[in-house]
């Protein structure tokens, strides 16, 4: 056997662990839920299981759950991907400008996403808690009365947000830090003598060059957030009044609570449609920008 061929031997054998993975967990989950997004696949009937093709897009698209979904997981992203770009983004710059103390900074900034969600619901329950939480406690020692988070309508999202923000704020920022440190320090200081301010500096030279991981950011924010799922499931299991039941959790309430398979497939195939959607007027509109 050759050298060459020994070596491309030994890569395949290194590659296989996740090829395997990858098939078996990404691949082949792909190909049974195309499957069954065209099938009444109703696990509470017997001999229910038949083709029926785009009925369960068209039952999706007259389902007034279906769009409330969609309007309750806009709503999250509409109030998450903006927020996470100026929180983290501002963040990034201040541990930019440090001088002292920025890995111990950037390292609790961290810690929270090293939590599970579920970790992450319960400690922000008892924040949100109308009688016992920390935050109504602190509202009561100046004067403020009881707030309901996750009870009243208009809060309840919001509150949702926050917790979000809290618990992924530290990935992005760091991800956008170590941008901020590749920009070639010359450029800044040439800007500088230049007699370039801190904000026209920002706009013409910084930002510019921070498109690119911008563009990643914004991308793969706008893709998880239009995944929620465990953050309302656990605080508020989609309440008041449906206000943040996403799509995801209605599928997921769909396929396994009420056992209709197909139907959940088909609006999952409807979701990934609207994130592919998204995702691409984000990259047009921000490469446009560049251009």
């Amino acid at each position: 056997m050759t050298f060459n061929r020994r070596r491309s031997l030994t890569g395949l054998l290194f590659l296989a662990p996740y090829a395997i993975s990858f098939v078996t967990f990404i691949v082949l989950p792909i190909i049974v839920a195309a499957y069954l997004s065209v099938m009444q696949f109703d696990l509470t009937a017997k001999g229910s299981i038949h083709y029926v093709g785009l009925q369960n897009f068209k039952e999706a698209w007259a389902d007034q759950y279906f769009w409330s979904g969609i309007k309750a997981t806009l709503s999250f992203v509409i109030l998450m991907v903006p927020s996470m770009l100026v929180f983290a983004l501002g963040t990034a710059i201040g541990l930019n400008a440090m001088s002292r103390g920025r890995n111990a900074v950037r390292a609790l900034l961290f810690l929270p996403g090293l939590l599970n969600v579920a970790v992450t619901a319960i400690l922000w329950g008892w924040f949100y808690d109308g009688t016992f939480g920390l935050f109504n406690f602190l509202l009561k020692k100046v004067g403020i009365g009881e707030v309901h988070w996750l009870s009243e309508k208009a809060l309840a999202m919001p509150s949702i947000v926050v917790m979000t923000l809290w618990w992924t704020m530290g990935g992005t920022a760091i991800v956008l830090l170590a941008a901020l440190q590749q920009i070639p320090r010359h450029i800044i200081e040439a800007a500088a003598l230049d007699g370039a301010g801190k904000w026209a500096m920002f706009r013409k030279i910084v930002f510019p060059l921070l498109t690119p991981v911008l563009l990643f950011v914004v991308i793969t924010n706008t893709i998880g957030a239009f995944q929620v799922f465990g953050q309302p499931f656990l605080l508020t299991k989609g309440g008041p009044e449906l206000a943040t039941r996403g799509l995801v959790q209605y599928i997921y309430e769909t396929a396994f609570n009420n056992y209709r398979m197909g139907y959940g497939a088909a609006m999952s195939w409807m979701l990934f449609a609207i994130i592919a959607v998204f995702a691409l007027l984000q990259y047009r509109l921000l490469r446009r920008s560049v251009a």
